[in-house]
């Protein structure tokens, strides 16, 4: 991986940039525009690319990964691509089958991420939300310790260099960590993070176990109306946020990253505009080029 992109080590050996490239879009935003941001993603200097099979986008990504590849842009050992396991596939002898699907549409032979996306099982099939006729969601019991050890098996077998988890609490880590047999802990846990939720206890307890917290939604939570008050403040509108973007000569979305670059936090920044996911990754290069000076924040 270029070293000139900061990283941070994970328990298993395996390195990750700290600034990652969210590729979830909402459904009314056609799915070719994921692979023509990644391109873009790629060429602006982001090498750390975050996908899931829920956002159903692999293809579209894989693509413009394998693209950048061709043309001489990066090798694939410079990309740290994530993805996920969704709650359908929780059982553990789906979970290998459900990574190999992503590898197909990616077209990769491993991914350096997998993480079990949500600790919920639902109906297994082909409805990624399964419900029954009344419109309720139908759920799955499965034992979270048994699906993690099919996460370790695809480890051991080479298609993800590392595992972890997402959607975590402090409790359903604990029932990973302290299962009978681990052979590897969870690299990391992926959570929703930002000033308006810091996840300051969260953040100290796995700082304590050596796993890293990945923050997405660090620009703010996703404001679908479904489980968003439309009237609840805009956390890149936020004045005090605001104020230091002023004192500092920067955006707002970049004092929201650079808080959790501060924190020791891995963060995921989205978007969908070229001007903004190019002023993006500059943080992270000058990070590197001029040394890690502190905001006052």
């Amino acid at each position: 991986m270029d070293p000139k992109y900061p990283r941070v080590e994970l328990n298993d050996g395996h390195f990750m940039p700290v600034l990652g490239f969210g590729t979830y879009a909402p459904p009314e935003v056609p799915r070719n525009r994921a692979m023509e941001v990644v391109k873009l993603a790629i060429e602006a200097g982001f090498r750390h690319i975050d996908s899931a099979h829920l956002y159903n986008n692999e293809e579209q990504v894989g693509l413009a990964i394998r693209s950048k590849i061709a043309d001489g842009s990066v090798k694939r050992e410079d990309i740290f691509y994530t993805s996920k396991l969704w709650c359908t596939f929780l059982r553990p002898e789906l979970v290998q089958s459900a990574l190999e699907s992503s590898l197909k549409k990616l077209q990769l032979d491993y991914v350096d991420l997998y993480l079990i996306h949500f600790p919920v099982a639902l109906k297994p099939g082909e409805d990624l939300m399964p419900k029954d006729e009344n419109g309720k969601v139908i759920f799955d019991t499965v034992d979270l310790c048994a699906a993690w050890e099919a996460m370790e098996k695809c480890k051991e077998a080479g298609l993800a260099k590392s595992i972890g988890v997402s959607n975590f609490n402090r409790r359903q880590l604990e029932m990973i960590l302290n299962k009978p047999g681990l052979k590897y802990k969870p690299v990391c846990n992926q959570v929703e993070c930002h000033p308006y939720l810091n996840q300051s206890k969260l953040l100290d307890f796995c700082k304590s176990k050596d796993i890293v917290l990945v923050a997405h939604s660090a620009l703010g939570t996703q404001r679908h109306e479904i489980w968003v008050d439309q009237n609840s403040p805009v956390l890149l509108e936020d004045p005090v946020l605001c104020a230091l973007a002023k004192k500092h000569k920067r955006s707002p979305a970049l004092i929201a990253l650079r808080y959790q670059l501060q924190r020791g936090v891995v963060v995921l920044a989205k978007s969908y505009n070229e001007q903004r996911i190019r002023e993006n990754v500059q943080m992270e290069i000058q990070m590197n080029i001029f040394g890690f000076q502190y905001f006052d924040i």
